[in-house]
């Protein structure tokens, strides 16, 4: 289908509704605007599910596992229940583990802390940093970023062939880039891992709150994501999957919750009987509004219907890129092409605009907050950009005063109504036609709207 086609397509759902939607800012010309919040990559809206959820339960909250009181008892229940709806979500095997974590990037550092000695890891260049760094106490081979989703498998089958045959691995992917968007060949790459013996850890932190993610289809050993990408927002995250590597793993915390039983001994020293449950790696109070909050989202995105939800977001993703192709002085960065198949967040560079210069205008002259620089992911971005670098001063003043690094990013979802990235597609064509209609001054490395 045609992007022409798509952007005319008026059959798709409507948006979830989510918190602050109906949120105002000021704009420095005049006026307020309601808001339109593109910068989903970072961190989603609650959707108002969600929020329901939370504020119907705050009431009952309590302690969790220990407690023997009515409210105690609710609270563990929830907890647990909200563990087995997270792994119905991800369509775990019956023998995986749902570990809570704080964030995506707590949940990868857990992983690197459980991998057996000598494990030997695989990561692409593309990675976000919570999956490109956690790897130092292992042996990490960095690959090269593929051209193509085949070059990506060709690549990593090449690199696992020279590894040592009987010591562990472990490959570490994305499921979807959060600067370019685009879906990885997770089902191919777990097939090359496990024919060389390795296994897998998917980073679905931006692949979770848009496409249906199946520890089972797609053949991973774990699955990695938080619930701040997720519509909510409330300081949890997820590790699930198979649980040797963590049950023979030290602890990653320790304390009360991951303890079974603590004896003092002779000599003073102390005995300890760590849980072998998802419990070992979860010490201390969880969070419990956060943990219902991830479970909450996850069942209203699964009644809403991802089939429903990916056409919605192909729609909006046709009707940003088609304005974007309008705009000779934008260029949108892609390491797989035109063509690729990619979830809502589109990253680009405007010729002759300082990318934080155009960001600051957006948000100051039309009410969209975008994001601007690398995204945490510095290698893939520069790799972007490294051919093509753009000549721009200070603030954006197209003076070929120095060479822009950094990106622009556009991110939506389930919450993201038409006139949002409408309105976002008409600023881009403004800007770049018109120039901004406010003078902007550099503070603390970014652009800012000068106000005398």
């Amino acid at each position: 289908m045609s992007v022409t086609a798509v952007a005319t397509d008026q059959s798709v759902c409507a948006p979830l509704p989510v918190l602050g939607r109906d949120v105002t800012v000021p704009l420095v010309t005049g006026g307020e605007v309601t808001y339109a919040a593109l910068d989903y990559a970072a961190s989603a809206p609650a959707l108002q599910r969600v929020w329901d959820d939370v504020a119907a339960y705050a009431p009952y909250y309590g302690s969790v596992h220990r407690g023997a009181g009515y409210l105690s008892q609710l609270s563990t229940d929830l907890f647990e229940n909200s563990r087995a709806a997270v792994a119905e979500f991800l369509d775990c095997r019956e023998a995986d583990q749902v570990v809570f974590t704080r964030s995506t990037t707590d949940s990868l550092n857990l992983l690197a802390a459980a991998l057996p000695a000598g494990c030997q890891v695989f990561v692409f260049e593309t990675e976000h940093h919570a999956s490109l760094l956690p790897w130092g106490n292992a042996r990490v081979t960095y690959l090269d970023a593929p051209r193509t989703p085949g070059e990506a498998v060709t690549t990593l089958e090449r690199a696992l062939a020279d590894r040592d045959p009987y010591g562990p691995a472990l490959v570490c992917v994305t499921g979807a880039s959060n600067v370019t968007g685009e879906l990885w060949p997770v089902r191919e790459l777990a097939a090359a891992a496990h024919a060389h013996g390795a296994r897998i850890v998917l980073d679905a932190a931006q692949l979770a709150p848009h496409h249906p993610v199946s520890v089972k289809d797609l053949d991973v050993d774990w699955v990695a994501f938080s619930g701040h990408k997720l519509y909510a927002p409330f300081g949890s995250g997820v590790l699930a999957g198979r649980a040797d590597w963590l049950r023979e793993a030290e602890p990653y915390l320790a304390g009360g919750g991951a303890s079974r039983k603590v004896a003092r001994r002779a000599d003073g020293g102390v005995d300890v009987e760590w849980h072998t449950t998802a419990a070992r790696h979860e010490a201390g109070s969880p969070n419990v509004i956060g943990v219902y909050a991830i479970a909450s989202a996850c069942k209203a995105l699964a009644e809403a219907g991802f089939d429903d939800l990916v056409a919605r977001e192909r729609y909006l993703v046709a009707k940003v890129r088609e304005g974007l192709a309008g705009v000779p002085e934008v260029k949108v960065l892609s390491l797989f092409g035109d063509e690729a198949p990619r979830v809502g967040v589109i990253s680009f560079v405007v010729r002759g605009w300082n990318s934080s210069h155009f960001a600051a205008a957006l948000s100051a002259e039309y009410g969209i907050g975008v994001r601007d620089g690398l995204f945490c992911a510095h290698p893939l971005v520069r790799t972007l950009l490294g051919g093509d670098p753009q000549d721009v001063g200070e603030c954006g003043a197209p003076d070929g005063g120095t060479t822009s690094l950094n990106a622009i990013r556009v991110s939506f979802g389930a919450g993201t109504p038409d006139e949002h990235v409408d309105r976002f597609v008409r600023a881009v064509k403004e800007l770049v036609r018109d120039g901004a209609r406010w003078k902007y001054r550099t503070e603390d490395g970014r652009c800012v709207p000068d106000r005398g």
